[in-house]
């Protein structure tokens, strides 16, 4: 016989008795994921709790499968952290939290979805093209859909936040979103600007931060060590961290406010920020919700300005 949590009250059922109706054997219900009910309470998650939420969502379901005291060690908490946060999302203990991903686990190596082979790039017959669109709409749907909506939430409301001053930095790659997302800010709020890249400059800015600025980092693996140093000291100084990372998470998470996290793996020597950019596109259609009225105001003052 079969034990697992109950999602809505931690109590047990057992899943060896069907349901039937008229007769007939009914479909079990289909329970939430582990992951979904953790992004679910994600806004109720505080301090350390919320440490072990990302860190098993960062590389979930692994993570939740190795015992409480290693998932501690990677979120960076104590053990009995890890206990009070399987309470907190419904499970009276951390084995029982165990056993429901255990469970996961076990049906989803037996869905047909699973067995779907990544296209061999090497065959002659191998349409590039299809095979992109598989992938990058794959990533996409996957980011969008497994997106924390508490982060996105608080990402949006800092980011819309009249009274903080947003900068954006990115690394060697990335660096292009932080300047896409610039871009869109500028259009609809003042106080917005992208982090300097020359030194003296990017000196001066470090040092004006404080608590009433907003950093949004983009670093994606591999994690650019002057990108984690600036993040640690605007947070150090004050300032709120939001990161656009991948489900790995750069070592900005620590520090980060707000964590984003994007599906950048296809079948390509390098790693896509296809997903990352509908993710900034997301953020930015959620900030002129936000802003309301006050986007098309500014809009149309900007284009009323002479050119001359």
């Amino acid at each position: 016989m079969e034990i697992v949590a109950d999602v809505t009250g931690g109590r047990v059922a057992d899943t060896d008795e069907p349901h039937r109706a008229g007769g007939r054997r009914a479909r079990p219900p289909v329970l939430p994921s582990v992951a979904d009910q953790v992004r679910d309470r994600l806004s109720e998650l505080r301090g350390a709790e919320l440490k072990v939420a990302r860190a098993l969502l960062a590389e979930y379901p692994g993570a939740g499968l190795e015992p409480a005291t290693e998932l501690a060690a990677k979120a960076g908490v104590s053990a009995p952290t890890v206990l009070r946060f399987a309470g907190r999302i419904g499970y009276p203990s951390y084995p029982l939290l165990q056993q429901a991903i255990i469970r996961e686990v076990q049906e989803q190596l037996g869905s047909p979805l699973r067995q779907i082979a990544r296209p061999d790039r090497t065959s002659p017959d191998h349409d590039v093209a299809e095979g992109a669109s598989a992938a990058f709409s794959a990533i996409v749907a996957t980011t969008l859909d497994r997106l924390p909506r508490a982060e996105l939430e608080r990402a949006v409301e800092l980011i819309a936040d009249p009274k903080l001053s947003v900068h954006t930095v990115g690394g060697r790659f990335s660096r292009t979103l932080a300047t896409y997302l610039a871009t869109h800010l500028v259009l609809l709020r003042q106080k917005v600007g992208q982090f300097p890249d020359a030194e003296l400059e990017r000196k001066a800015a470090r040092l004006d931060l404080g608590r009433r600025d907003v950093l949004v980092v983009f670093d994606f693996r591999r994690y650019d060590a002057d990108i984690i140093e600036l993040a640690r000291d605007a947070h150090a100084r004050g300032a709120q961290v939001v990161l656009f990372t991948d489900i790995w998470m750069s070592p900005v998470a620590d520090v980060a406010r707000v964590v984003l996290p994007a599906q950048v793996e296809v079948p390509s020597p390098f790693d896509s920020l296809v997903a990352a950019a509908a993710l900034v596109e997301l953020v930015v259609e959620a900030v002129v919700q936000n802003l309301g009225t006050r986007v098309p105001r500014r809009l149309s003052e900007i284009e009323s300005i002479d050119p001359r």
